[in-house]
């Protein structure tokens, strides 16, 4: 496979930096299997790939995979797509969940984490916490209509737990009796109970998804490019993104929400912040949370 083109666009030594960067995807379903091949397809040379789905019929209008790959773990299709374009890459396959590999995120230069379970998301935001870890977590919204995209540097802004109470006003995080972290959950099975939409509405996300990963993959290189904030909020459908107001379709908003101190999982161990809602955050005047249109 030739990356001529790519090489044009940024570069010989930036195309040889990509190929030895690693980068560890975590759910392989309609966002996730998208971000691996694009970003295969952009030069990346290696990947671990973690998930404990098998790809179903039903799955492949919203797939990157289709019917030849039915009946197979998603991991191991979407592995075997990546070799296709880019024999040379490197893939390493863990079927079943993240928490049954704890190795499987150790010299990692970025996650993509592309699972519908906010719990997992928790578990996932704390293992990379620990390991300083940069990751870029994707949400569809229902039906398709928006989604979001945020870039969590540990340590150095929000991590996604704060990030989640800031802009999600479902999300609240407390200890239990236990002194356990609780995370005020949405739903009886731990997503954001959306309705399933298109799979050209779910790649417009993984696609943002996609290029800010390889936008931090390639940070420091003559080809880096900045983002005006940490988080983007799309709109495929005429969405009230900012409440009294409408976003109209294909656009988006750009918003910096900063790391809670006294966040129970980043911060310093005090009381998390009250639920505030965007609106809130708009209206605040404390350089919390910028948005820009």
């Amino acid at each position: 496979m030739s990356f001529d083109r790519v090489e044009r666009l940024i570069g010989r030594s930036n195309l040889e930096i990509l190929a030895g960067r690693r980068v560890g995807i975590i759910g392989l379903g309609s966002g996730g299997s998208f971000v691996a091949q694009s970003l295969a397809m952009s030069g990346v040379g290696r990947f671990v790939l973690i998930d404990d789905d098998v790809l179903e019929a039903a799955n492949v209008v919203r797939h990157a995979n289709d019917l030849r790959d039915v009946g197979r773990p998603k991991a191991e299709a979407v592995a075997d797509a990546i070799r296709l374009r880019s024999p040379a890459a490197e893939v390493d396959v863990r079927v079943g969940r993240f928490e049954a590999y704890p190795d499987a995120l150790d010299g990692l230069d970025t996650l993509v984490v592309a699972v519908d379970g906010e719990l997992t998301k928790y578990a996932i935001n704390e293992a990379c916490l620990k390991r300083g870890l940069k990751a870029v977590y994707a949400g569809v919204y229902a039906r398709g209509e928006g989604g979001d995209v945020c870039v969590i540097r540990p340590h150095d802004g929000p991590c996604y737990a704060c990030w989640a109470e800031a802009l999600r006003g479902e999300v609240l995080v407390s200890r239990d009796a236990d002194d356990a972290l609780d995370y005020g959950m949405i739903g009886e099975n731990g997503t954001l109970e959306a309705e399933p939409g298109l799979w050209l509405h779910v790649v417009r996300v993984a696609a943002a998804q996609a290029d800010m990963t390889l936008a931090l993959l390639l940070e420091g290189t003559t080809a880096a490019r900045a983002y005006p904030a940490n988080s983007v909020i799309m709109a495929n459908s005429a969405l009230e993104i900012i409440e009294g107001e409408i976003t109209p379709p294909y656009s988006a908003v750009w918003v910096d929400v900063a790391r809670n101190p006294a966040c129970l999982v980043c911060g310093d161990g005090a009381q998390a912040q009250e639920d505030i809602s965007l609106a809130d955050l708009l209206d605040s005047d404390d350089g919390s949370f910028v948005a820009n249109g």
